[in-house]
Parts: C-alpha cells; structure tokens; sequence
C-alpha cells in the first residue's frame, strides 16, 4: 500500500491537528500563505513566525498542467499534498475542492498522508446535501482521532459574483451556521468582503470561527483580527505573486538587457 493509501493517523498527525485546532481557537489570527509544492512549503515555514501552511488547489493544479475545479487526478493531488507535508514539521491543512466526488473518503486518505485540515468547497449544493458532507468528514475525522480543522467553505459569493450582496450574505450566514452545527470548526466565506460584513459573520458564527481570502481591498489582517477572524488564507494569489516575479525577470533579461535583481535569496 502506498503512503497516499495509507488511511490510519499517527501520533504525530494526531499532535499537528491539536495544535491547528489550537491556532484556529487563539486570540491571534492565523495568517497562512498557500503552498503548492515541497521547495514552496520549506520557503514559507522557513519565514520567522509561520505557525502552519495550507495548499492551494488551484496552484497545485496549475503546477501539473490542470485547469482548477478538479481536473487533476485525486491520487495526485494526494502525492502532492504528501510531499509537503513531508517537507515541513508544522501542520498542514489541505485546500481539496469540493472532495473529488467523495468528500469524507478523500480527507480519510489526506489524513493518511498527514494532513490535519481541510477547505471543502460546499458548491452551493443543496443545503442538506453540503450538510450531510460536513457530518460525514467529521465522523471520519472522529474515527481516525484526529481533532480535524475543517474549513468548511461556502460559494456564496464567488458562485454570484453578480448577484445581490445582501442576499449573498444571508446565504453565507445559513450555510456557515449550518455548517458549524454540523461539527465544523471554522467557515470560509471567500471573496472581497467589507467590514460590515464579517462583523455580520463573526456575529453569528461567534470569535475565532470565520476564515477569509487576503485578497486587495479586503479589511487589514490587523482589524480582522481585531473583530474575532479566526484565518485569512490566500489562496492562489501567493503563486500568482511567485509568478509574476518570475516573469518580471523574464522581461528584464528579454527586453533590457538585464539579470538576477540585487538582494535575489538562495532558498533551495
């Protein structure tokens, strides 16, 4: 059996959930920049103050050659994750979609390769649907013993971009509470939300039970941890920024005649 098919959490796996549990439940926010391989994984635990990683599914999809929205193969986005879990002794929460057609079996197999959270998009399936899913990824999560941080994620807003945002909110805000009576321990509501409303959501969700994506216009992580976040996460947008360095220096070399930039680190 391979370690992606390994389904049984060690000690060791069973210690990082405690301990991201702990990080999501603590007066400080909890800042994560997504990963999506093993040199990215050690670059950002190497960084002073980094407490836990998480992946981006779109960046490691991106990666192997696969559009977002799992196009890639279950099994290897599974290697993937297990490498940078193996890259790196902090925990790990996983970004695994919307579960590759079998949510609570493929967290059984992430927890195999050491993962200890997860974000499960709910894909504005009906509401006792996405239920039933959360309910079934925390019965694994009790099965294995691992205090599992389940981001559970609702599409509210990135789903209807062009749609009304008062009632966009009133959907995140039934979902999310629907998802936290169902065991999950934080909702991730992505997209570019004011101050109003994740006062909205903290409200209802109670201090230290909402993560948000730190993408530009959004509230600072400073009043976000002020008014009871739990998380902000970014998502794609930290390979984007990798990226886009690297085709600046393209373009310098190309069109200017340039080279590596001054202060450029050795990190692999």
């Amino acid at each position: 059996m391979t370690s992606v098919e390994r389904m049984s959490a060690t000690d060791e796996t069973r210690r990082k959930g405690t301990e991201l549990l702990r990080l999501h439940e603590a007066d400080e926010l909890l800042s994560v920049v997504n990963v999506w391989d093993a040199v990215s994984a050690r670059t950002v635990a190497a960084v002073e103050g980094t407490r836990a990683l998480a992946t981006a599914s779109h960046s490691i999809a991106a990666s192997f050659g696969y559009e977002d929205g799992e196009n890639i193969p279950v099994a290897l986005m599974l290697e993937q994750v297990g490498r940078i879990v193996a890259a790196t002794d902090l925990p790990v929460s996983a970004d695994l979609e919307g579960g590759y057609g079998d949510a609570a079996e493929t967290v059984r197999r992430a927890i195999g390769v050491g993962v200890v959270g997860a974000n499960i998009e709910d894909q504005m399936k009906p509401l006792d649907e996405a239920v039933r899913q959360v309910e079934a990824i925390m019965r694994v999560a009790s099965e294995e013993g691992v205090d599992f941080v389940l981001n559970a994620r609702t599409d509210a807003f990135v789903l209807n971009r062009e749609g009304d945002p008062d009632e966009n909110l009133a959907t995140a805000l039934e979902r999310g509470r629907a998802f936290l009576d169902a065991g999950a321990p934080v909702v991730f509501v992505p997209g570019k939300l004011t101050e109003a409303q994740i006062e909205t959501l903290v409200e209802a969700f109670g201090p230290r039970r909402l993560t948000t994506i730190g993408i530009p216009g959004t509230p600072s992580s400073a009043w976000q941890q002020e008014h009871g976040v739990a998380r902000i996460s970014y998502g794609p947008l930290s390979q984007n920024v990798a990226l886009t360095a690297l085709q600046q220096l393209a373009e310098d070399v190309e069109q200017r005649g340039g080279g590596i930039p001054e202060g450029t680190r050795i990190l692999n």
